[in-house]
């Protein structure tokens, strides 16, 4: 963890426990000041100098507390937004941090920044070197396929080229599935939308889903295109699944998607958000659509879950 080397800084205590000493001193010395005076100068007089000297005691005491309280807890109130907002962007120190515990908490939070950027740095990183990598076999592999296609092969040859494309075509599908799994990371989707202005368009890639929406015009915290890569998902999901029927229900801060189909064993239902975990690899699935859909929501401040229904497979969003 990185130290901000820089002046000393008091204790939360010191500052509180001050803070509270110097009020009472004040007021003792107020009123001890007032009996020696009053009678020297007049009470009313004394009365009036000693509140005015009173009341700029309180701001100075009060100006320290907003320097060494307030100020800092406010800054990295707004650090926090900011690195939430843009979580690539680089995590400054702040200019003051007031008191020691502040300056710990503020080292801690710019340190847990700082490693989730590199963890996110390296994914990607890897996810981009993998699949730029598997490009050149897969492409050999393609070819040597299609060479071996117009071959003379008896029928247990030909069998074993179609099983080494499939195989092949099952890798591209999972390294594409990869890399939107990466890129569904990347906080880019910042807005509002409503499922009226997204159900066209989702009718429309699934016709042969029926469609039941509730709180249509609720705004959802997150931008169309992004609520519709997660929806897109789901619907997938349970279209592949064999349903027939897809709710979409949603109220303030939250979203449900429920089917009609054989919904989610017991057995998986703790694996479901795994990466490349089906249970359809035979028909081409590659296991990444519910985890895509979690990156995405989870780089928004959402989450996903699957929660109990009648029937069917049934996920609530929380943003």
């Amino acid at each position: 963890m990185r130290r901000i080397v820089g002046k000393w800084r008091p204790s939360l205590g010191q500052v509180v426990g001050g803070g509270l000493l110097g009020t009472l001193g004040v007021s003792f010395v107020g009123l001890v000041a007032l009996r020696l005076t009053g009678p020297l100068i007049g009470y009313r007089w004394a009365a009036l100098l000693i509140a005015g000297a009173i009341l700029a005691a309180t701001l100075i005491l009060g100006w320290l507390l907003v320097r060494l309280i307030l100020r800092p807890v406010t800054a990295l109130a707004g650090r926090a937004a900011d690195l939430r907002a843009d979580p690539m962007a680089r995590p400054e120190p702040l200019a003051h941090y007031g008191t020691r515990e502040l300056r710990d908490l503020g080292e801690i939070m710019l340190d847990m920044a700082g490693r989730l950027q590199a963890r996110e740095a390296t994914i990607r990183s890897y996810t981009d070197h993998v699949t730029h990598e598997m490009k050149t076999p897969l492409s050999a592999v393609r070819a040597a396929v299609e060479l071996l296609g117009e071959a003379d092969l008896d029928a247990g040859d030909r069998k074993l080229v179609a099983a080494i494309a499939e195989a092949g075509a099952q890798m591209e599908r999972q390294l594409a599935a990869l890399r939107k799994a990466a890129a569904a990371r990347e906080p880019e989707h910042r807005g509002t939308s409503r499922l009226d202005a997204l159900v066209p368009q989702l009718r429309a890639a699934h016709p042969a889903l029926r469609l039941e929406v509730s709180g249509g015009e609720v705004d959802l915290p997150l931008a169309a295109e992004g609520l519709e890569i997660v929806l897109v998902q789901l619907l997938s999901n349970a279209a592949a699944a064999g349903a027939r029927v897809v709710r979409l229900e949603a109220g303030a801060g939250w979203l449900v998607v429920a089917d009609d189909g054989p919904g989610v064993s017991p057995g998986n239902r703790a694996r479901v958000f795994e990466p490349f975990f089906t249970t359809r690899r035979d028909s081409g699935g590659t296991g990444m659509g519910l985890t895509i859909a979690a990156n995405l929501l989870a780089a928004h401040g959402a989450s996903i879950r699957l929660i109990d229904s009648d029937g069917g497979a049934a996920f609530k969003i929380g943003f």
